[in-house]
């Protein structure tokens, strides 16, 4: 009998336990459960304690409602270009009505799968490879705009979705790793050229800058050395016409500078002018006759005879480069001719010989 008593307490007790733990129901926070009562929907039950009819009531689901990311694996799209491409998307999303969740549709999850593939196999199979690859953010934002309209009447928001790669075949992958190293090498030959360009261009500059100054320079060398000749001649000038020198003195000078002007390599030609054989026919008396002119009587000092003989032995230099002169250009002209002689060609006149003794020579 004692037995039978404590069999039915501890039933009764176990019942009692089993009673309480069904009709108490502590919601954590971000779930939502939803409470059927005889197999309809009754309530929702909020975060925190909640009280249930025990063996009537009965949770149908637990429905979190934080945002959930689903990774979805590879999918195989063909874009306009008849080139197969495998994207992987990751998709955000959060339950904002659990009864509809519920209740609308029995696989929530499956659902948003297959709604993404089918939506992103027809978005990517208007594009080519080239605008797949360069559109993620318009891709994204179709497919958001299509799974947002779609999931809305089954309670489910679509924050985001997010194309993680588009992987194109190996094939079309070295094609396009080939077309960015020709695409890199061309810049990199037009940065190249670009340089040199450059480089030629400021040393053209310079060189020009430096040619400019150089000429500049030789410019204002040649400017101040005419200045300086010019006041040199002034110079001279200025003091040839304060001393007044005679003729005599103008035609002895000429006498002296007639060697050095023959001496020269390009003078093939002399040309004697018509007022040095009168000073030559006159230098010679004029020189004998010095010491009894005014203005031009030679000092004590001085002797006569030297001058003479200066005076003739110049004249003979000067008549010697004056025969020398002839002789080249003779030679000159029948090499020109090419019949290797002189004929045809008129003798120069032979030169005098002067002395300071007479006006007529001997």
């Amino acid at each position: 009998m004692d037995a039978a008593l404590g069999i039915i307490i501890a039933v009764i007790i176990l019942f009692t336990v089993v009673t309480l733990a069904k009709a108490v129901r502590i919601v954590p926070q971000q779930r939502m459960d939803v409470v059927e009562r005889l197999g309809k929907y009754k309530r929702t039950l909020s975060p925190g304690l909640n009280l249930l009819v025990p063996f009537v009531d009965a949770v149908r689901t637990k429905v979190d409602m934080r945002e959930q990311v689903v990774s979805f694996p590879p999918q195989p799209v063909i874009t306009s270009d008849n080139l197969v491409v495998s994207i992987d998307t990751v998709l955000y999303f959060k339950v904002v009505d659990p009864v509809r969740a519920t209740y609308e549709i029995s696989n929530f999850l499956q659902a948003i799968e297959q709604l993404t593939v089918t939506t992103l196999r027809n978005v990517i199979g208007s594009l080519d490879l080239e605008r797949a690859l360069t559109s993620r953010e318009e891709i994204n934002r179709h497919l958001s705009g299509v799974l947002d309209e779609t999931t809305g009447r089954w309670g489910i928001k679509v924050t985001r979705v997010e194309i993680k790669a588009i992987e194109p075949p190996p094939s079309i992958r070295d094609s396009m790793e080939k077309q960015m190293r020709a695409e890199r090498d061309r810049r990199a030959a037009i940065l190249n050229a670009e340089g040199h360009k450059q480089a030629q261009i400021l040393t053209a500059e310079g060189e020009k800058q430096a040619a400019v100054l150089r000429a500049d320079g030789d410019r204002q060398a040649r400017i101040l050395q005419a200045e300086g000749q010019a006041k040199a001649i002034r110079t001279v000038f200025d003091a040839i016409h304060t001393s007044n020198p005679s003729q005599k003195v103008l035609a002895y000078q000429y006498l002296q500078s007639l060697p050095q002007i023959a001496n020269g390599s390009a003078n093939k030609v002399w040309i004697v002018p018509t007022e040095l054989t009168k000073a030559l026919e006159g230098l010679g008396g004029a020189l004998g006759g010095l010491a009894n002119m005014a203005g031009d009587q030679p000092s004590a000092a001085v002797d006569a005879g030297a001058v003479e003989r200066e005076a003739q032995a110049a004249a003979q230099a000067a008549a010697a480069e004056a025969e020398a002169v002839n002789e080249q250009v003779r030679v000159a002209e029948a090499q020109v001719s090419g019949d290797g002689s002189t004929k045809g060609l008129l003798a120069p006149e032979p030169a005098r010989e002067l002395h300071a003794g007479s006006p007529d020579g001997p």
